[in-house]
């Protein structure tokens, strides 16, 4: 990037609505800190879960998941049981440029907890809340609060855009509005 990186995020995320809400500047008293930060956007995790219970004795299988492994919640504090996990969205909606492509990495503050947050890259022309997937990997149960940072979202700004974006290949992930299970 030609300008400071969130000189860029900033004017990406007013003028074209690249994310929305968008909050210009850290937010960090009292809580997991959130906002546009030097070269990137600390996400927050909204306060719908869907945390991951086997008691149908199901087979994680991504070609036939079954819904039923999850039990819904909403609240201000999710627990994670013990070696599981729980999907969730982000706050933030996404629109992505053609030219622009992200990387998201858990925050350190769950890094150091055991917990981990997996996101795949937001690809150029993708948009919509993005689903999380929030790993619990100790022996016990761990926190996680809705509505504060779970992951900074860092962007590369290509020098020329991409012959075929994720919208140009209609990706079944393309503009979900709630936290979606795996789809072939």
């Amino acid at each position: 990037m030609g300008v400071k990186a969130d000189s860029w995020i900033r004017r990406m995320a007013q003028e074209k609505g690249m994310i929305e809400p968008f909050v210009n500047g850290q937010v960090r008293e009292g809580v997991i800190s959130y906002g546009l930060s030097s070269y990137g956007y600390d996400i927050r995790v909204s306060n719908e879960f869907k945390i991951f219970t086997n008691v149908h004795s199901a087979i994680v299988d991504p070609k036939h998941f079954n819904p039923n492994s999850f039990i819904d919640y909403t609240g201000d504090v999710c627990v994670i049981p013990p070696n599981s996990f729980v999907l969730a969205q982000t706050v933030e909606y996404f629109r992505i440029p053609r030219d622009v492509i992200t990387v998201c990495l858990g925050k350190s503050t769950y890094a150091r907890c055991g917990l981990i947050v997996n996101v795949t890259p937001f690809e150029p022309e993708w948009e919509g809340f993005v689903t999380l997937e929030i790993s619990n990997t100790t022996p016990l149960p761990a926190r996680v609060y809705a509505n504060e940072g779970i992951a900074q979202v860092l962007f590369f700004h290509a020098d020329e855009i991409c012959e075929t974006s994720y919208a140009d290949r209609n990706g079944k992930y393309q503009k979900q509005q709630n936290i979606v299970l795996p789809r072939i």
